[in-house]
């Protein structure tokens, strides 16, 4: 199979779509590896680096779409991206179509296989395609929630760990589960008093093992939240229902409720957002302010550590891209079901329930 690696151009996006050591093994299995130039210049990968792994360089990207039967990226197409996809294609990357009805069209109209990183399953349920990323939008929601609570950007001026004498910050996680898990693992090492709300109470109970008495747990019911945002001087939303918008659990009348300078960090804007104020920003103008209290909802938080978040994603992402170059598409989805839970898109149709819902567009399921 021809495999297209282009270079990302959605804002501040320096992480690419596979490394050489990625490549390497595709080429090792008889497969055509075709980069464009300056793919990898954003995590320090050189195009020599590409070529000495087997790959062919290209001018552009229009080359490389026009080159490849797959395309394999980290963000979702760019409209200039979506022009140049064929019914030929299988696109494999991050799509969080439930908050892009626009992109959606345009991947109807392209006629192409779009499988998507955020909805690929694994046989315990869980999402193992978007793990490496929530893990890594967990660990940064703290760092940069800690950051703009300086009062030099904006914030209350608090310090997240507090000093001896002095209480620390109060951090709410809406969330239990692996963003969440993972900023509670960030806060308590900056001792700051975390608690995290959730629905699951066996996912509480969970937690209340994981951290013993490192944080606290609670329900995650309308007045829990409610109390929590009103008393929190950082608010972080790690809810997520795959492949559908996420649930607006804080509303614009309780942030009327929270201390001027307290900020919100939304890691689930790129499934539309968790508070009702969110709004997708970028990591060239990351925050803005709503009564007072700071919005940071950057739609792609990884590119900001983007060696590491590509490595991470990387080691997740090849074994399925290794089975869809092996075998094509229809083949390994219809010898892996969870692979084949990744199909949002194909011959022109919405093949994922909860994105058709989202979008209020027909559902067909792949057959």
């Amino acid at each position: 199979m021809r495999i297209g690696v282009p270079k990302e151009i959605k804002n501040h996006e320096y992480r690419v779509g596979l490394t050489p050591p990625g490549v390497a093994e595709l080429t090792a299995r008889g497969h055509q590896v075709v980069v464009q130039t300056g793919a990898g210049s954003g995590i320090d990968f050189a195009d020599s680096d590409y070529q000495a792994a087997g790959a062919t360089i290209a001018p552009d990207a229009a080359a490389v779409f026009a080159g490849s039967d797959m395309i394999v990226k980290v963000k979702e197409p760019q409209p200039s991206e979506i022009a140049m996809l064929e019914a030929r294609h299988t696109l494999f990357t991050y799509l969080h179509l439930a908050a892009d009805k626009p992109q959606a069209e345009g991947l109807i109209a392209s006629g192409a296989t779009c499988i998507a990183y955020e909805t690929v399953t694994s046989a315990n349920r869980s999402l193992p395609l978007l793990k490496p990323m929530s893990e890594v939008a967990g660990r940064m929601s703290v760092q940069v929630g800690a950051h703009y609570l300086e009062k030099e950007q904006g914030g209350r001026g608090v310090l997240l760990g507090g000093v001896p004498g002095v209480a620390p910050a109060r951090v709410a996680i809406l969330g239990g589960g692996v963003s969440g898990i993972n900023a509670a693992q960030m806060a308590t090492g900056l001792r700051a008093d975390v608690t995290i709300y959730d629905i699951n109470n066996d996912r509480l109970a969970e937690l209340d093992m994981h951290f013993g008495s490192q944080i606290k747990t609670a329900y995650a019911s309308k007045a829990a939240i409610a109390a929590a945002v009103k008393n929190a001087h950082l608010v972080i939303g790690a809810v997520l229902v795959p492949g559908a918008a996420a649930p607006k659990l804080v509303t614009r009348e309780m942030l009327k409720t929270m201390k001027r300078g307290s900020v919100l960090v939304d890691i689930a804007i790129d499934q539309g957002g968790c508070f009702e104020t969110s709004r997708a920003t970028t990591h060239d103008d990351p925050v803005f302010e709503v009564d007072g209290v700071i919005h940071y909802c950057v739609a792609n938080m990884p590119g900001a550590v983007a060696r590491t978040s590509t490595f991470a994603l990387n080691n997740a992402t090849l074994p399925f891209v290794l089975k869809l170059a092996d075998h094509g598409a229809e083949a390994a989805m219809r010898a892996d079901p969870h692979l084949a839970a990744g199909l949002n898109v194909s011959g022109g149709r919405i093949r994922h329930q909860a994105v058709a819902d989202a979008l209020d567009l027909p559902f067909e399921a792949w057959a």
